[in-house]
């Protein structure tokens, strides 16, 4: 094989791999709480242990709007359940939060009384992955 030939085998061999990884760049949905949805007096966090959540994953919540909500927070507000100064409120009942980074992400209900009754999540994100539907 030639300099020439080498050159552009390994060029190639660089796109497909690099090709492949923007593929598997559409990450899984993992539905929270399953048919349940996100509701009181779940462990959600122990639900998560032993799965691995990746950047592009979906968290897929359903719930009755009118009773609970999902605000993303910090470590100190999920561990004392404040309610002050979080990341983002989603209210709409049937949300979909994709997971942009990689690190640790905390998640409460900011209704009175539910994340100090349980309704809390915190996963660990990982590296991108493939697409596939969980239920948590």
């Amino acid at each position: 094989m030639t300099t020439f030939h080498r050159q552009r085998w390994l060029s190639s061999l660089i796109m497909f791999l690099l090709s492949s990884f923007m593929l598997k760049s559409e990450g899984s949905n993992h539905i929270v709480g399953d048919s349940s949805g996100w509701e009181l007096y779940t462990n959600y966090t122990n639900r998560t242990q032993g799965r691995e959540f990746h950047v592009g994953d979906v968290l897929v919540l359903n719930y009755n709007r009118d009773q609970h909500n999902v605000m993303q927070v910090n470590s100190t507000a999920y561990v004392y359940c404040g309610r002050d100064n979080y990341i983002s409120l989603f209210n709409k009942g049937n949300d979909s939060i994709v997971i942009s980074e990689v690190g640790e992400h905390w998640f409460i209900c900011a209704v009175d009384g539910h994340c100090e009754n349980g309704q809390k999540l915190l996963i660990k994100i990982l590296v991108a992955c493939c697409y596939s539907t969980k239920v948590m």
